[in-house]
């Protein structure tokens, strides 16, 4: 009786615009109560579309206000779960109805694709799944997928001032979706990829089986390692390797325009940034400005953003002799410990870490990314001729992380992210706006879109490669019809090279329905009629 009672409950929150298709909602939260051991927990963690708070959980974490309109599809409900269980019985019953799942866990995705499609679906929250336990004597972290970047740096950092993790500068990334793309941040040329440094991991498969490492087999815990979770299940927990870092690290951040010979540096930095010393790492900001010599012309800015796992005297005297262009000086660095370099790289005039515990939930600019990789400099003839191109565009920028150090040894087939040797640096392809509305839109995604094209002279070809973790709509879709594979490897290829095909072998061995799956997902191996 007590289950009937409270299944009659949590069913008045079905409103009237969901009638046509209230059986699904009806037939899901049965399925909830009859799986779960708690039903009661129910309407804690279930989120109808009438619900009061259904607006501020969805919007909570859209971090692209491009999918936060009043015309993009909603989620038909909104789970959120507190236990491993709820996550079990939500794909099971997600599955039983034959319901899509999205899976969030940031909500950083550049294409929104964890929190919106065109087809009814239910968006699993992973938010309250964020424990982050460290181990300092075995040097690991047992991490939950819904922890941020910035509280598992911060938790690391209230354990060791001599540790930290090789991921991504922006605080608010949730791990799950950054793990699971193989993301990477300021220590890469050190150490590699997160996912390089990941020894086992938690997911639910298609079946509703909790699986670590032992269970699920090396062929899918290599897959989850930058294939992407959302195409094999849902991953619950990472377990990762802290690494080393000194008591003192050094920063910079140093600007040239292109009457202060930005294209000198831009060209040298080129031939040095992905071969130095690996424990320096020289990010690049492209980006068209006005000029301050020449009032109301424009111009372009290339801004070098750098951390140096070691003192500043070395790195000056290091860069004095490998890149004099730049004419990097002492009052130029910064010493700081690891974490307080974190906090630098995001926010000005802020020292204390307990900042990047800030959420920022319900922020979101309007954004297109893309990506490409360049395997061979590009001449200063080639960078003049893209200057001119970029300030006539007036808007769109560019960053370039280099490559090299740890990266240039680990083989292309060791994890499905194949972008290693022979790759200097990766290019992003970044624009923002403020203005709402579809003329804004496509405005600002044609900036970018020409951009990408002016650029395919100096990118790698054959194919033309792209970054899974800056998700890209543009280079492919997948349907899910009699052509899912053919339209699966359009993109599939670009993202993941040589190793798209085993990525293929491995979905249809976990998933070969295609239960799990979204616009970019890796598709099954089709049916043999």
């Amino acid at each position: 009786m007590g289950r009937l009672v409270l299944l009659v409950l949590v069913l008045l929150q079905v409103s009237s615009s969901w009638a046509a298709t209230g059986s699904v909602y009806t037939s899901f939260v049965q399925c909830l109560s009859d799986q779960m051991k708690q039903p009661d927990q129910i309407t804690k963690i279930v989120y109808a579309q009438n619900n009061p708070s259904f607006t501020s959980v969805l919007r909570a974490y859209i971090r692209n206000a491009r999918f936060n309109t009043t015309s993009t599809p909603k989620p038909v409900i909104i789970v959120t779960p507190t236990q491993e269980s709820h996550v079990q019985a939500a794909v099971l019953c997600a599955k039983k109805n034959g319901i899509q799942i999205r899976t969030r866990s940031g909500g950083h995705d550049y294409e929104g694709v964890s929190y919106v499609s065109n087809v009814p679906f239910i968006i699993l929250d992973m938010f309250n799944l964020r424990s982050v336990v460290i181990d300092i004597k075995q040097q690991t972290a047992f991490v939950q997928v819904g922890a941020t970047l910035g509280e598992l740096y911060y938790k690391i950092s209230e354990q060791s001032k001599v540790h930290g993790y090789p991921a991504g500068v922006c605080p608010t990334v949730g791990v799950g979706g950054h793990l699971s793309g193989g993301g990477y941040g300021f220590m890469v040329r050190k150490y590699g990829l997160t996912t390089d440094n990941v020894i086992d991991a938690q997911i639910v498969d298609v079946n509703g089986r909790l699986l670590d490492r032992k269970a699920m087999g090396e062929d899918l815990f290599w897959a989850i390692r930058g294939g992407g979770g959302a195409s094999f299940g849902v991953i619950l927990s990472y377990t990762i390797t802290l690494v080393p870092v000194p008591e003192t690290v050094t920063v910079f951040r140093v600007e040239r325009t292109l009457e202060e010979n930005a294209t000198d540096v831009v060209y040298r930095w080129q031939h040095v940034a992905p071969t130095t010393d690996e424990n320096l790492f020289m990010r690049m900001l492209i980006q068209p400005v006005t000029s301050q010599s020449a009032k109301g012309q424009k111009t372009i800015r290339a801004s070098i953003v750098a951390l140096f796992l070691g003192r500043a005297d070395d790195v000056v005297t290091l860069l004095g002799k490998e890149f004099p262009e730049l004419g990097l000086k002492k009052e130029d660095v910064k010493e700081m410990s690891w974490i307080e370099s974190m906090v630098w790289a995001n926010f000005e005039n802020v020292t204390s870490a307990e900042i990047l515990l800030n959420r920022n939930p319900d922020k979101a600019t309007f954004g297109k990314r893309k990506s490409d990789y360049v395997q061979t400099p590009i001449s200063k003839d080639g960078l003049e001729w893209l200057w001119k191109r970029m300030i006539e565009l007036g808007k769109p920028g560019l960053v370039f992380n280099p490559y090299g150090g740890k990266m240039s040894t680990i083989p292309a087939s060791a994890l499905p992210f194949p972008h290693r040797a022979g790759n200097l640096f990766k290019v992003q392809y970044s624009i923002s706006w403020g203005e709402a509305g579809p003329d804004a839109e496509k405005t600002n995604l044609g900036l970018t879109r020409r951009l990408y094209s002016y650029m395919t002279a100096f990118v790698s070809k054959n194919p033309r490669s792209a970054y899974l973790n800056y998700r890209d709509l543009d280079i492919g879709i997948n349907h899910h019809g009699n052509n899912s594979y053919e339209e699966g490897k359009v993109y599939g290829v670009k993202y993941f090279n040589a190793n798209f095909d085993r990525l293929v072998k491995v979905k249809t061995a976990v998933d070969p329905d295609d239960f799990f799956r979204n616009e970019q997902s890796i598709p099954p191996l089709p049916r043999k009629a």
